[in-house]
C-alpha cells in the first residue's frame, strides 16, 4: 500500500513540474511531459490524476478542437468521482470544487469553436456550481472568469 500511495505521489509531483513548466511559457515541454504522463496513467489510471492532467493538457493545445478534447476527458475523470465512485475514493470531495472551472474551460472552448448553445450549457453549469467553490482567491477568480465569459458571450451575442 505504500509503494502505491509513493507511486500516486510521484505522479502528482511530475504533473506538478509539467504545470510549472506550462506556467513558465514552456507549452511544448510541458505538453509533452503531460503527453508521457498519460500514456503512462492510461484511460483507467486514477481519477483524480486523469482529471488534473487533462485539465491543465487542455491548456497546452495549440487547436480548439484539441483543447475541447482535453476538457471533456477532464471533467469525464472528475463525473467518475461523484456518485457511488466518491465514497471509495480520498479526493473526491476536493473534485467538488474542480467543476466550476472545467464547465468554464467547456464553455470558452465551445465558445471559441462558435458551438454557442454548448457554451451557454456549460457556462450555466458553472455558475449552478460555484457554491461549492470557498471565498478565498480561488474562489474569488473562478466567479470573476465565470463573469467575465458571460460577457463575452453577450457581447457576441450568444448570451442568450
Amino acid at each position: 500500500m505504500e509503494q502505491q500511495e509513493a507511486s500516486k505521489d510521484a505522479v502528482v509531483t511530475r504533473i506538478g513540474q509539467a504545470v510549472m513548466l506550462l506556467h513558465g511559457g514552456d507549452r511544448e515541454e510541458a505538453r509533452n511531459r503531460f503527453r508521457a504522463i498519460w500514456v503512462e496513467i492510461g484511460e483507467d489510471g486514477d481519477a483524480l490524476h486523469r482529471c488534473t492532467l487533462a485539465h491543465y493538457m487542455a491548456d497546452t493545445q495549440d487547436d480548439p478542437g484539441d483543447e475541447l478534447a482535453w476538457d471533456l476527458r477532464a471533467l469525464t475523470a472528475a463525473e467518475g468521482l461523484t456518485g457511488a465512485a466518491a465514497a471509495e475514493h480520498r479526493d473526491a470531495l476536493a473534485v467538488r470544487s474542480f467543476f466550476p472551472s472545467l464547465h468554464l474551460n467547456l464553455a470558452a472552448d465551445y465558445l471559441k469553436l462558435e458551438r454557442f448553445e454548448a457554451a451557454r450549457v456549460h457556462l450555466d453549469h458553472a455558475w449552478d456550481s460555484v457554491g461549492v467553490l470557498a471565498d478565498d482567491g480561488y474562489g474569488g477568480g473562478i466567479r470573476a472568469a465565470i463573469g467575465r465569459l458571460e460577457q463575452r458571450m453577450r457581447r457576441s451575442g450568444a448570451g442568450e
